[in-house]
């Protein structure tokens, strides 16, 4: 396959930056970066416009590093709440992509982030919160804090059985067992049963004498 060489004059992700020089197959620098002006060739007269290009090139990435920067130091402020099915043992039906993520950054807070610069080492695939990297550009990186909530109700807490009338009032009677029997280790409360003492005997009155009879 014939090769040529060009002079890009924008940025193409894989291929190179404004002013530099490549080469490419010649079908495509003539069916493509040529009519969309993506590229020049490389010639004597194109050479002279590589100032003009690097001086480009250097606003370009200039503007990119401060919008970056920017968007890095307000995004770290946020949280992304993405809603998630799951099942009744909280299992999370599915996972959260980059894709997912970049998509709720645009609903959400209107920020257009291409997903390749949200760095996720797996999917999410649990509920809770999360710490992401964002790759926002070569000399800049920031961190977004991604919250995932499932979108179930959450189960009714089981209700607890009324106490029966009988269960009541057995209850009510060791409840007092125990107030008095602590009552009683503190000496509050004297205990029901005291111990028998002996009663006092009557005292004993002497008898009257006998009286004297008279003489007949």
């Amino acid at each position: 396959m014939a090769k040529t060489e060009v002079i890009l004059t924008q940025q193409i992700v894989g291929l190179g930056a404004e002013s530099d020089h490549v080469k490419v197959a010649a079908g495509y620098a003539r069916n493509y970066l040529f009519p969309m002006g993506m590229a020049v060739p490389l010639t004597m007269a194109n050479k002279r416009r590589l100032e003009v290009l690097r001086q480009r090139r250097a606003d370009r990435e200039a503007h990119e590093f401060n919008t970056m920067s920017e968007l890095g130091k307000s995004i770290t402020k946020l949280t992304c709440l993405l809603k998630v099915k799951t099942g009744d043992d909280g299992k999370v039906f599915g996972s959260i992509t980059s894709g997912a993520i970049a998509d709720e950054l645009k609903h959400q807070f209107d920020i257009l982030l291409d997903k390749r610069k949200i760095h996720l080492e797996h999917p999410i695939k649990a509920l809770g919160e999360f710490e992401i990297e964002l790759r926002l550009h070569p000399e800049v990186r920031a961190s977004l804090k991604v919250k995932v909530e499932s979108i179930n109700p959450l189960p009714a807490p089981a209700a607890e059985p009324e106490p029966q009338p009988g269960d009541k009032a057995e209850a009510q009677k060791r409840e007092k067992r125990s107030f008095r029997h602590g009552a009683q280790a503190k000496g509050d409360v004297k205990p029901d049963t005291a111990p028998a003492t002996a009663k006092p005997r009557p005292e004993r009155r002497p008898r009257p004498a006998p009286k004297a009879e008279k003489p007949a």
